[in-house]
């Protein structure tokens, strides 16, 4: 059995000013160094033996504060841990996405052209977390991606469970085993103490996944 422990990156100006960032490669701001060092000490606490991070900067970033802070090797990427693409909603505010697409398209969500589905994030993010686990057979490994992946895997592995918000540098608790993956905690218990550096959370800070995760 291997253990995965999903961790959202630390915050960046687009977070901060509750842009869309999807696959734009944002990096993180001093406030997401500075959550990104809080959860690796608190992480520091356990015994892990590898970190794999999404390639875009701000999920590296934080995987490289971790990787100090707990002794372990610098990350690896892996590219099927990006953020879900949101395509033409990119860059822009909840208040921007309305003017151009118009306050109903919760309801229409193919009417933001070039975004990528909750369907198709799951089906390359699930199997490439089974493929690190299978890597890591009866190990402990941190994977530092994105909200709108992480809340993707939730809606896979626990469709019935109620989770509430992913915030900037929280972590969540995943076991691999007979080919599958099953969730241990929402909010691991050292979550207890992340909390307290963590600014927003996701859906706050992207209005198509709040809009969306409203109404699922």
């Amino acid at each position: 059995m291997t253990e995965l422990y999903l961790v959202r990156h630390g915050e960046t100006d687009w977070n901060l000013a509750r842009r869309i960032q999807g696959s734009t490669d944002i990096p993180l701001n001093d406030t997401g160094r500075g959550q990104a060092a809080a959860t690796g000490r608190l992480l520091a606490g356990r015994d892990w033996d590898a970190v794999v991070a999404s390639p875009l900067s701000r999920a590296v970033e934080t995987a490289s504060i971790i990787a100090v802070a707990t002794g372990l090797p610098m990350p690896t990427t892996d590219a099927a841990l990006v953020e879900r693409n949101y395509g033409a909603a990119e860059g822009l505010s909840d208040e921007e996405i309305d003017a151009r697409f118009g306050a109903d398209f919760r309801t229409h969500r193919d009417t933001i052209p070039g975004q990528e589905t909750r369907e198709a994030v799951t089906a390359r993010v699930v199997p490439a977390l089974i493929a690190i686990a299978d890597a890591h057979p009866g190990e402990r490994v941190l994977v530092v991606s994105h909200g709108g992946v992480i809340r993707a895997v939730l809606n896979a592995v626990d469709p019935a469970g109620h989770h509430g918000s992913i915030r900037n540098g929280s972590v969540h608790s995943f076991r691999h085993a007979d080919g599958s993956l099953e969730l241990i905690a929402f909010d691991d218990p050292i979550e207890t103490e992340s909390l307290e550096c963590a600014t927003d959370e996701l859906e706050v800070q992207n209005a198509v996944e709040g809009r969306e995760w409203v109404i699922r």
